[in-house]
């Protein structure tokens, strides 16, 4: 799969591709210039109520994870998504974050999102190739 998670902190490196971050606060500690990427897109980041209600706590993970997939599912976040499909279609797509937690952030979740979203499309045949109905 075309998309990977990678903590703002860790190294960049050449395989890295596009780097997304999707964060809605600027990571701590790091200067604008210091951080490489393509694009903040912080819209796609989890509302600002559930944020603050998950708190990064694993116990909270499978509630924040159902919760953070139903705001991807609607607008905007939805139409973000379809961007980020498209890139990953056209090479490595690299989704940047400031958590600790690699396995439970929005990261995670959205890289989750996107991998059912080309796998789904990967499926399905484009419109020139279907056969006529017989």
């Amino acid at each position: 799969m075309p998309v990977q998670t990678k903590r703002v902190y860790d190294p960049v490196g050449p395989q890295d591709g596009c780097r997304v971050l999707v964060d809605g606060l600027w990571p701590r500690g790091l200067k604008k210039e210091a951080l490489v990427i393509t694009r903040w897109m912080r819209e796609i980041a989890p509302s600002a109520s559930l944020r603050a209600w998950y708190k990064h706590d694993p116990k909270k993970w499978p509630v924040f994870r159902k919760k953070y997939r139903l705001e991807l599912s609607q607008s905007p976040r939805r139409e973000l998504l379809k961007e980020l499909a498209a890139e990953a279609r056209k090479g490595m797509l690299t989704l940047v974050f400031g958590a600790r937690d690699t396995e439970r952030s929005n990261a995670a979740v959205i890289a989750e999102k996107l991998g059912e979203k080309l796998q789904s499309k990967a499926g399905k045949p484009r419109r020139g190739d279907r056969k006529p109905p017989a």
